[in-house]
């Protein structure tokens, strides 16, 4: 059974950094392209990074870019996502995301697999 398992959520005060994780289990991980979306209350989920399957295509939002990094560690079954410089518009349950297709984070979105989420919240 598939299962991607997020872990390092939590409350930290704008300015802070988190580092999520995410690890995977019962697929090739590393013929799959990995990412993460949020959701903050009331608003639609949204991207917020994606890597190819061997970490040398990356891809980011707008909204994150040159504060957040997205890695993977295919010996460990495990993506990162980085979160530095962390503000309150950041606040968010985030989810990990594996598809086969890098191009399905930037258009459709409708990822193979999906995890559980866990939360971040960024106080002022």
């Amino acid at each position: 059974q598939v299962q991607l398992v997020e872990s390092g959520g939590g409350l930290v005060q704008a300015g802070g950094s988190l580092r999520l994780a995410c690890t995977a289990s019962a697929f090739t991980f590393r013929a799959y392209a990995m990412g993460w979306f949020r959701q903050a209350p009331g608003k639609e989920r949204a991207f917020v990074a994606a890597i190819n399957g061997n970490g040398g295509s990356t891809t980011y939002a707008d909204s994150v870019k040159d504060r957040f990094t997205i890695s993977r560690d295919n010996a460990k079954n495990t993506v990162y996502l980085q979160m530095n410089s962390l503000k309150p518009e950041d606040t968010a349950v985030y989810y990990c995301a594996a598809d086969r297709t890098y191009v399905v984070f930037l258009s459709t979105k409708n990822c193979n697999y999906w995890g559980q989420g866990t939360q971040v919240t960024v106080s002022s």
